[in-house]
């Protein structure tokens, strides 16, 4: 299915590139639309070989995009996500903050920029374009942004705010995996047993379990005397993730 969309996308390019544009009126019909159209085909392109790990091809698709139109905004946030995943945070966030001076409220733009942050250990200063994320009235997935604002949340340990953020991401989103895990581990810390196991038991139903979820899984019941079930996600836990930090600490009898 991915290469069919990218060849889809290489013959949208060459039609793009070769139709001539029609004088009418003295006005070049295409004459600014094209550039545009050009740019968002290289980026939709980018995007793929990005989501395939074609790094490479990507930032070269994305040189495409911006020659094609330098103030193609999303172009340039797609630059920060493949130098985030290269491990180049300087170009990364030069890259999230030329979007951003492009297209201030784009909800996705602030979305990935926000996870760049949290990830590069400045989780406070993420929220905040989480939350512009939000603000914005067509954004299509804001459970997304919440869910991670709660991860963000949680990493410095603000967990009114994280629970805060997790039950909004469940309201919009009921399976959202993110919002399950964390809602569940601040429940169980919480002392609500019963809720912590129905949020893990939810997260590893509609997921692959986690050695994160397993392990939740396996306090749960065990703070419940159930051993049997206790025995059951100990042991998914061994077979699955035997390197776990999660295992090692089952190993010590470390639960809490």
């Amino acid at each position: 299915m991915t290469r069919l969309l990218l060849l889809a996308l290489l013959l949208l390019v060459a039609g793009c590139a070769s139709k001539a544009p029609v004088e009418e009126t003295g006005t070049m019909i295409g004459e600014v639309s094209d550039p545009r159209n050009r740019a968002k085909l290289r980026t939709e392109l980018a995007s793929l070989y990005y989501s395939n790990g074609k790094l490479g091809v990507a930032l070269e698709e994305l040189r495409n995009a911006t020659n094609a139109d330098a103030s193609y905004a999303p172009a340039y946030g797609m630059y920060g996500l493949v130098y985030m995943q290269m491990k180049e945070n300087k170009r990364a966030e030069e890259s999230f903050e030329r979007a951003l001076r492009l297209a201030p409220n784009d909800a996705d733009i602030n979305h990935n920029y926000a996870w760049f942050l949290c990830q590069t250990e400045r989780e406070s200063e993420s929220i905040k374009y989480f939350l512009t994320a939000l603000r914005n009235p067509l954004y299509a997935t804001p459970w997304r942004s919440y869910s991670a604002a709660g991860v963000c949340s949680l990493k410095v340990k603000q967990v009114k705010d994280a629970e805060a953020f997790f039950e909004r991401a469940l309201k919009f989103e009921p399976d959202e995996p993110d919002a399950l895990l964390g809602l569940g581990q601040i429940r169980y810390r919480q002392g609500s047993i019963g809720e912590a196991r129905r949020l893990v038991a939810r997260y590893n139903k509609v997921n692959a379990p986690s050695a994160e979820s397993l392990w939740l899984a396996v306090r749960v019941e065990r703070r419940l005397g159930e051993r049997v079930a206790e025995q059951s996600f100990a042991n998914q836990l061994r077979r699955r993730y035997p390197d776990s930090a999660e295992y090692q600490s089952l190993q010590r009898g470390q639960y809490d």
